[in-house]
């Protein structure tokens, strides 16, 4: 069992405090920022937790004063609840990324039309859930479908923990439905595919031969006025020996998109390298994954029946549409819990 440990995260930021403070502190300007994130990091925890404490004492002292406040008081407990599973959470992040942002990139699977409308419904979910959050987005690049929806999309998260939580999203999702795009009305399965990669700094090292890259530009689509149509300013890096592929087109000039789609081959190879680390971490410890390559680790069926159930883990929720709009917190939080202990890769 996984627990929040504040003694140990106190005892933390003595030490970073005391690092800080020492001599020659800034010499090292990597190491130094380095250090200086995590405590402001471990630094909100504490803040966090003393707070809860505080609020929880308030409570135990008005129903001490009162007895008859009992449904108010338990009332107000619950919002403490849901900060303490947020602090217990933040337990499970040991990864070396896992404290910072994200790029997550969907692309739409098996299903045609559907699937490239899928895509867009996740990208939507995923917005709507990071909002909930307080963690801030922004869309890199996003390809348009032929009728509807979107063949890929690239965006990144802002905040605290961004990456080891969506990590918790990385694989096929698969929706069953009344396609609204067959004029019979039948029930189609479509499947979207979800990547997650940490949002690397700029002066991080990440060794690219430019030999191993092929570079492509094209027009951009979508919003972005005259400029968008009359030049080729987007771009697409493929990696060759892993077949990786990024591609930038928020950006006005060329050189500026090649420079963030750089960026964001960094951050898929630094994901490649850290999934082969986890892979043999999980045939060390013996643990078995409990999905097989390329199938779903989520269903949402909205036909015959509405559910959204999560694979690896088996936990599930009957409001498809509180789901899709963003409640998604239960699944990450299971899939978390089972990974900590092994049950799941």
């Amino acid at each position: 069992m996984i627990t929040f440990d504040p003694d140990a995260l106190k005892a933390r930021l003595v030490e970073l405090e005391q690092a800080m403070g020492a001599p020659g502190f800034w010499d090292d300007q990597q190491k130094a920022a380095k250090i200086s994130t995590e405590h402001s990091r471990v630094q909100r925890r504490v803040e966090r937790y003393e707070r809860l404490q505080h609020d929880f004492e308030d409570a135990q002292e008005l129903y001490a004063m009162d007895g008859d406040m009992q449904d108010e008081i338990a009332a107000s407990i619950e919002p403490l609840r849901a900060e303490l599973d947020r602090l217990q959470e933040d337990a499970l992040f040991t990864g070396e990324y896992d404290g910072g942002d994200a790029v997550v990139t969907i692309q739409a699977g098996t299903g045609g039309t559907d699937a490239q409308d899928w895509a867009e419904i996740l990208h939507r979910m995923y917005e709507r859930w990071a909002e909930q959050r307080g963690f801030q987005t922004e869309v890199i690049e996003a390809s348009p479908g032929e009728e509807a929806g979107l063949k890929s999309t690239t965006f990144t998260v802002k905040g605290e923990n961004a990456y080891g939580i969506l990590k918790a999203e990385r694989g096929s999702h698969r929706l069953v439905r009344l396609s609204p795009f067959d004029q019979a009305h039948r029930r189609h399965t479509s499947f979207a595919g979800v990547i997650v990669s940490p949002l690397l700094p700029d002066d991080t090292e990440v060794d690219i031969d430019e030999a191993d890259l092929r570079v492509d530009t094209y027009r951009a689509s979508g919003a972005g006025g005259q400029h968008v149509n009359k030049t080729d300013s987007a771009v697409r890096i493929t990696h060759l020996p892993t077949g990786i592929v990024v591609q930038c087109q928020n950006e006005r000039s060329q050189s500026s998109n090649k420079q963030t789609a750089l960026r964001l081959l960094r951050s898929r190879l630094a994901e490649l390298a850290e999934e082969e680390r986890e892979a043999e971490l999980a045939k060390e410890r013996g643990a078995v994954s409990a999905i097989d390559f390329g199938s779903q680790i989520r269903s949402y069926v909205l036909q015959p029946y509405q559910l959204v159930k999560d694979h690896r883990t088996d936990y599930e929720d009957g409001n498809t549409q509180a789901v899709l709009d963003g409640r998604l917190n239960g699944f990450i939080h299971a899939y978390l819990l089972a990974k900590a202990a092994g049950k799941v890769v």
